[in-house]
């Protein structure tokens, strides 16, 4: 059985138990409920450890990525600009749309209430600050209390400001220092995984618990958090349709036949690297895009490009907003945008299951949002996840175009 299925069996079992026993045995479902409801808290709490870490080693990495990518010549260049615009393009239409969609979907007073009760996760208190101090607070007085107190934005910029400053350090010593961030990477990301493998248990004992304080009703919020994510995929891949028509110069009818064989690859496969040999086929042969053009910009677009991630952060954190009844202002949904954009850079590469956990939290934390929820996001992630990687294989097929366009002329 795959992780992702032994996650969503431990969704469904403690789910299935905690509505069961509460219809039978009121008493002792809430006495059970006591006890999962901290073992659920360790499970994130140990995922919540290696955030701070991995992003600053992230951010750092995909820094360097960037630099020697762009040493690399022109074309190369060049794609670094798309695929920066098309991140930024994405982000902020996930900002507008996904709180937009979420709005016209029927929300349970009565839910809401059990579901804050039952997470027991405070709202921080961040987002009260005014506009100057949030300015201010951009650059952190104190790295090491921006990471003490998971304020991911300063966190953010100043590891930014180090992978900037790591480009005009002499080039062996720099090496050592990208390979001591490697490492670090490395680290949490294997801990992220030792934490996953008692994912089961976690998510048994968050959905118990839930189940348990909201009842069944939490099975028909986590419905609607699948419908609202694959929506927003797929009109993401009809924007990126746009972008190949208008930027790339493709005629709909080529494009749409072009790259259906990727898509299904993706879509079955789940791998945007898996699907690398059916783009690189479709880029030359149905798309009429130069080898010199596709044997770059491809497998740079698998190694930096993941066109939904920002749309992911945002769409995970609307959804959380949503579930809490919160309105974020346009204040805060544009500096989770640039957030969403730096981060995704450093989250290409990343086992799904980690990338869900590890690069949402930043975003989640940074708009005062409580983390708690991702845990049973994580568990029925398969679905979304299948229309995220169409959207990514989509976006790295539509950036290509773009390229041999502005590249022939």
């Amino acid at each position: 059985m795959s992780p992702t299925a032994r996650v969503l069996a431990g969704l469904l079992g403690g789910a299935a138990l905690g509505i069961v026993l509460t219809k039978w045995q009121a008493n002792a479902a809430a006495s059970l409920a006591i006890v999962a409801q901290p073992i659920g808290d360790l499970w994130l709490n140990a995922l919540q450890m290696t955030v701070v870490p991995l992003v600053v080693a992230l951010v750092v990495l995909g820094v360097a990525s960037t630099r020697d990518a762009a040493e690399s010549g022109r074309t190369a260049r060049r794609a670094l600009i798309v695929f920066l615009v098309l991140l930024t393009a994405g982000a902020t239409y996930a900002a507008v749309f996904a709180p937009f969609q979420l709005s016209l979907l029927p929300r349970d007073p009565e839910l809401i209430a059990a579901l804050r009760a039952a997470i027991g996760t405070p709202v921080a208190e961040a987002a009260t600050t005014g506009f100057a101090q949030r300015i201010a607070g951009i650059i952190p007085g104190n790295a090491v209390a921006a990471a003490a107190q998971s304020a991911m934005l300063p966190l953010v910029v100043c590891a930014l400001l180090c992978g900037f400053a790591l480009t005009r350090v002499e080039e062996p010593r720099r090496a050592q220092a990208v390979g001591l961030f490697q490492t670090l990477a490395d680290v949490m990301i294997i801990i992220v995984r030792w934490v996953l493998l008692v994912g089961p248990i976690g998510v048994f004992a968050l959905a118990f618990s839930l189940c348990v304080k909201a009842g069944a009703s939490i099975l028909g919020a986590l419905a609607w958090y699948i419908l609202a994510m694959c929506s927003l995929y797929l009109v993401l891949c009809v924007g990126l349709y746009a972008v190949a028509l208008f930027a790339g110069g493709q005629s709909l009818r080529r494009f749409a036949a072009g790259i259906l064989p990727a898509q299904v690859i993706a879509m079955s496969t789940q791998s945007s690297l898996a699907t690398l040999p059916a783009m690189v086929e479709s880029a030359q042969n149905r798309l009429g895009c130069s080898p010199a053009v596709t044997s770059l910009v491809l497998p740079m677009a698998v190694s930096l490009f993941r066109m939904t991630s920002p749309a992911q952060y945002l769409g995970v954190s609307s959804y959380i907003a949503w579930i809490y009844g919160i309105d974020l202002h346009a204040g805060q949904l544009a500096v989770a945008v640039a957030l969403s954009v730096v981060i995704s850079l450093g989250s290409v590469g990343l086992p799904g299951q980690v990338s869900l956990m590890a690069m949402n939290m930043p975003v989640v934390q940074s708009l005062g949002l409580p983390v708690a929820p991702l845990g049973l996001m994580l568990a029925v992630e398969t679905i979304p996840d299948a229309f995220a990687t169409l959207g990514n294989v989509t976006g790295d097929l539509s950036a290509t175009t773009v390229v041999a366009r502005r590249s022939h002329e």
